[in-house]
């Protein structure tokens, strides 16, 4: 089963989509923290993600085509967290695992209110050690602003910050929503209430793909 996972900057993409793939047993493609690596190795790279602006289309298709050809066997599923954003990205996507006799099963678009969004980007911290995630709001850690797991202060991420959160919501909506109107009538989009518990959002998912704990 493919699946992708779509939604707002701080729908909590990353946390459904990393509980999800470990329950399914399927290889997990975070397209942010694909584009924060090569970031560390290409300094225009680095200004775009640090700007809040998106990857050029084309040339993430590339990267992300070439990354997943190396490290993904054939017979193995994927779950795309956060990619594609573009339309084009999705078709040639669709193109990329139809190479593979394989298919996009499940788009699930977590649907969180804008404002909301911001909120949670903008509480979230991370370690700059073990690169642990946290949120002041929903997931604080024991002590005030230090990891729990080595106790590193921890520090906001340069693409968090709430002036560069607003800049990502402009992008998204330039980009994400022709992508969004394409898919919100096909048989295999799935919307989801992003705000609720965790736990809560999980078990709708699972019950929408038609997953049971065997």
């Amino acid at each position: 089963m493919n699946i992708i996972i779509l939604g707002l900057p701080g729908s909590g993409k990353g946390t459904q989509s990393k509980i999800i793939s470990e329950k399914l047993g399927l290889f997990y493609f975070e397209a942010g923290a694909f584009s924060r690596q090569l970031a560390k190795t290409d300094s225009s790279i680095r200004e775009i993600v640090n700007s809040g602006k998106l990857i050029p289309e084309k040339k993430m298709t590339e990267l992300v085509f070439d990354y997943l050809d190396r490290n993904v066997p054939k017979e193995k599923d994927i779950l795309f967290d956060g990619y594609p954003r573009f339309l084009g990205q999705f078709l040639d996507l669709e193109k990329w695992l139809d190479k593979r006799d394989k298919k996009v099963d499940y788009v699930v678009f977590l649907e969180v209110d804008e404002e909301e969004s911001i909120k949670r980007l903008s509480s979230r911290r991370v370690c700059p050690k073990c690169g642990a995630v946290y949120n002041l709001l929903t997931n604080p850690p024991h002590v005030d602003n230090i990891c729990d797991v080595c106790d590193e202060t921890l520090v906001q991420r340069e693409d968090d910050k709430e002036e560069v959160v607003r800049r990502r919501f402009i992008e998204y909506k330039e980009n994400v929503l022709p992508l969004l109107d394409f898919l919100r009538n096909k048989d295999y989009f799935v919307k989801v209430n992003g705000e609720a518990k965790i736990d809560e959002v999980t078990a709708e998912i699972l019950e929408r793909i038609g997953w049971s704990k065997k």
